[in-house]
């Protein structure tokens, strides 16, 4: 199943027909995406997609400003090639920034011990996939936690919380239809004695949900 940040190929029809319809100042990028063999990223839909085309992007590495170039792309599902999950934080030990080396090894020591699947995106993903210098002094490891039912949920916000004091984490918790909410946001509310609401993305928009009825969602334990 493809979700929002999906690793995706496109086949060489595909490539052709998003060069045709990409900027002038895209296409060489994209050429060299295509020969290079690098993913796209499935991104949320934009209103007026078709149900048969997919939102797709790619990010470049940031330049001397720091400022990141992010190249969207509307394609036909029919040109889709493969597709993968995002990189698994286990996969991606084997290319850790020293910056991060110590913490990091800890942090994924305790989510192993506990139970805990995270999957990576942003910059340090894109710096896997491609090989190109994504890291920066002030990036994020941008993750992805997918929890199964309300224990899992409470283990792996206390491991993020707790291990952010050393290391810059960010990133989503994904609920099982796919909704997702900033793990930060979702601690804060976490620890308010109201029923607070949370920002919630989904594969086409965003809104406002209590965080309560998402850990409802979630499988009993």
């Amino acid at each position: 199943m493809i979700t929002r940040h999906s690793l995706a190929w496109l086949s060489a029809e595909g490539w052709q027909r998003a060069a045709l319809a990409a900027t002038a100042d895209n296409q060489a990028t994209l050429a060299r995406w295509q020969q290079e063999d690098w993913p796209l990223v499935l991104r949320r839909r934009e209103a007026d997609t078709p149900p048969d085309e997919l939102c797709l992007g790619l990010a470049l590495p940031p330049d001397g400003n720091g400022d990141k170039v992010r190249i969207p792309l509307q394609v036909q599902l029919a040109d889709v090639q493969r597709v993968a999950e995002p990189l698994t934080l286990r996969q991606a030990l084997a290319h850790m920034p020293s910056g991060w080396s110590g913490p990091l090894r800890a942090f994924a020591g305790d989510c192993l011990h506990s139970g805990i699947a995270l999957k990576l995106y942003g910059s340090w993903a894109w710096q896997i996939l491609t090989k190109q210098s994504y890291v920066t002094a002030n990036s994020d490891i941008d993750l992805l936690f997918t929890p199964r039912n309300a224990p899992e949920f409470a283990r792996g916000m206390a491991l993020l919380a707790q291990h952010a004091a050393r290391l810059p984490l960010d990133g989503e918790v994904i609920f099982p239809d796919g909704r997702a909410v900033a793990w930060k946001e979702c601690w804060q509310a976490m620890q308010a004695d109201s029923q607070p609401r949370v920002l919630v993305k989904t594969e086409s928009g965003v809104g406002l949900t209590a965080l309560a009825s998402l850990v409802a969602s979630l499988e009993p334990a």
